[in-house]
């Protein structure tokens, strides 16, 4: 059974950094692509960045420069690395993952969510 479980996530002022850690369960994760959606006010839930099973990442436009997204597969961890964060990153952050090794539509599994607020 695979689970997810976000943490990291609390209230930051505009311009600080914040880390948030996913800790999965299951077999596979190695092999599995994962990734980050949030789900902010008022916009469709939207994806973030993703790391696929050779740690090649991609990112949204809307965070490239500032979001980090790595995996440490011995530890089955994924973390984002937000950095520069400003009131529009505030919303709900999701840990993710893919059934296969490349972040092709969408993802099978998701976390329960971790709130990130950003005080301007």
């Amino acid at each position: 059974q695979v689970q997810l479980v976000e943490s990291g996530g609390g209230l930051v002022q505009a311009g600080g950094s914040l880390t948030l850690s996913c800790a999965a369960s299951g077999s596979i994760f190695s092999i599995s692509a994962m990734g980050w959606y949030r789900q902010v006010p008022g916009k469709e839930r939207e994806r973030v960045a993703t790391i696929d099973n050779l740690h090649r990442t991609n990112a949204a436009d809307f965070v490239r420069g500032r979001f980090t997204i790595s995996r440490d597969n011995a530890k089955k961890m994924m973390y984002l690395r937000m950095s520069n964060l400003d009131a529009q990153d505030t919303g709900v952050y999701y840990c993710t993952r893919w059934s296969s090794g490349v972040a092709l539509g969408e993802p099978v599994y998701w976390g329960q969510g971790t709130q990130v607020t950003v005080s301007s």
